[in-house]
């Protein structure tokens, strides 16, 4: 049995060159760059794929935070009787959900992408960031559709106001697409942290859902950052998803409680967390693989 092998030229020119033992601090960034039109085809999938089957389709980008912040409305707000700082309920609590939900999205569906996507990861090369980068990017889409839900409720309030309420736009809205940023690398780089860690603890994917919807309780996502007792209100400022909601409070609705510091802090978090989950991603994908 013979075997065609080809010669090898040392001077032969390579387009690309696979090495299998890299350090952690290999990130491939210019590869990222390179495999562009992947990440888009991954957007796309992403987007086709999560409503294709359904009777409503994209219409489900309206209806699922437009029926939480009705729910939240009459329980916290009417039943619990808890403040939503002189805005109007439905306001204050659909601009707090718009921008969890970002988050949680961006958060929970990276934290599977190992185990979504093992077929893929083990049969052909591509930068394996492109995969979670595509997540957080074609999350995008149903946050802007959110966000469109927010100002056409705006607008309607502003038309027919309700008594003792009052927002308005601030100049905190020029803070609005760095609070996205932040949102968007806070949720990736946890959500890498934890899809390494389930490569070999796989109960950890039951967890990630129901935590974070308890970590929503820990961020002034149903109730504003000045109702809570000082003794108490530390704790729930070092979240600093707290921060962030905050301040989109107060760029769309003139309401919110947030400092240059706290600012400076979530921003510090948020690049120590991506930092940690790329390293870790990084390391664990070489592997994975082998163990999940």
């Amino acid at each position: 049995m013979s075997q065609n092998t080809r010669p090898h030229n040392d001077n032969e020119a390579w387009d690309l060159i696979i090495k299998g033992k890299q350090g952690i601090f290999a990130l491939h960034l210019k590869d990222l760059w390179r495999y562009r039109d992947l990440l888009f085809m991954f957007v796309k999938r992403d987007f086709v794929s999560f409503y294709k089957q359904t009777i409503l389709g994209p219409l489900w980008f309206f209806i699922q935070p437009l029926f939480t912040t009705l729910v939240f409305t009459f329980v916290f707000g009417n039943l619990a009787g808890i403040s939503a700082d002189g805005l109007p309920h439905q306001l204050f609590y659909l601009c707090g959900i718009t921008a969890w939900n970002y988050f949680a999205d961006c958060l929970t569906k990276t934290s599977t992408v190992f185990k979504d996507n093992t077929n893929i990861f083990g049969k052909v090369y591509f930068p394996r960031l492109i995969m979670p980068l595509s997540i957080v990017v074609s999350n995008l889409v149903r946050f802007g559709v959110q966000l469109l839900l927010l100002i056409a409720m705006m607008g309607y309030f502003s038309l027919y106001p309700m008594p003792n309420t009052s927002f308005q736009l601030t100049e905190g809205i020029f803070l609005f697409p760095f609070l996205v940023v932040l949102m968007a690398l806070l949720g990736l780089g946890l959500g890498l942290i934890i899809t390494a860690i389930t490569t070999k603890y796989k109960d950890l994917t039951f967890l990630v859902t129901f935590g974070v919807q308890l970590m929503m309780y820990a961020t002034s996502v149903i109730y504003p950052l000045s109702y809570i007792q000082p003794e108490y209100k530390k704790w729930i400022a070092w979240n600093p998803m707290t921060t962030i909601i905050e301040a989109f409070r107060y760029a769309f609705l003139g309401k919110g409680e947030f400092t240059t510091y706290s600012l400076l802090y979530t921003t510090g978090v948020t690049f120590v967390v991506l930092f940690l989950g790329i390293l870790i991603f990084n390391k664990t994908e070489r592997t994975f693989v082998d163990t999940i």
